[in-house]
């Protein structure tokens, strides 16, 4: 195998709300700072998010006070709540949304994409997700696929927990290749 992946100086964007699946939010999370980038997390409320197992996450900015310019990439974990909850929030895709504009580089989980169905960016991709979902995202133009992790260009996508192993070693990888 080569040389471990750094992200030393690379920001990201990790968008959450309440219900978030706990371990696809703190093991990204710490992939990502293991490999020396730095996350800040994004919501739409201030305080404490809570994950679905009661992991309690300190916001550290809302969507209002942030740009995606501020950030290399996005990192969305999932659950059902957190992203069911997100899609309703126009600031939310709409930050989303300027990643996939911007041409930067995106990591979504379980059912995180379809926060990406409803920023219409899936359009042609190859992806993967939480198999319940698989309707929404093939209905929003993509190429849905049973695979632990796909990466197509700059978007890395995962089923589920049972996956973070390879969806962290994809992510680092692809965050890592386009930012520095």
């Amino acid at each position: 195998m080569g040389e471990t992946q750094t992200l030393d100086g690379v920001r990201v964007a990790l968008v959450a709300t309440d219900g978030f699946e706990d371990s696809e939010l703190t093991r990204p999370l710490e992939a990502v700072e293991a490999a020396g980038g730095d996350v800040l997390v994004i919501s739409d409320k201030s305080g404490e998010i809570v994950g679905k197992n009661g992991t309690a996450v300190e916001v550290e900015a809302l969507f209002d006070s942030v740009s995606p310019g501020d950030f290399h990439a996005l990192l969305l974990p999932g659950g059902v709540q957190n992203p069911d909850a997100l899609r309703m929030n126009e600031q939310a895709i709409e930050f989303i949304k300027t990643f996939f504009t911007d041409k930067k580089p995106v990591a979504a989980i379980c059912h995180a994409p379809w926060l990406l169905a409803e920023a219409d960016v899936l359009e042609g991709r190859t992806i993967t997700s939480w198999r319940s979902i698989k309707t929404d995202v093939i209905n929003a133009g993509a190429h849905w696929v049973d695979e632990p992790v796909v990466v197509d260009d700059l978007l890395v996508t995962s089923r589920k927990p049972d996956d973070l192993s390879d969806f962290c070693d994809s992510m680092v990888e692809v965050f890592g290749s386009q930012t520095q």
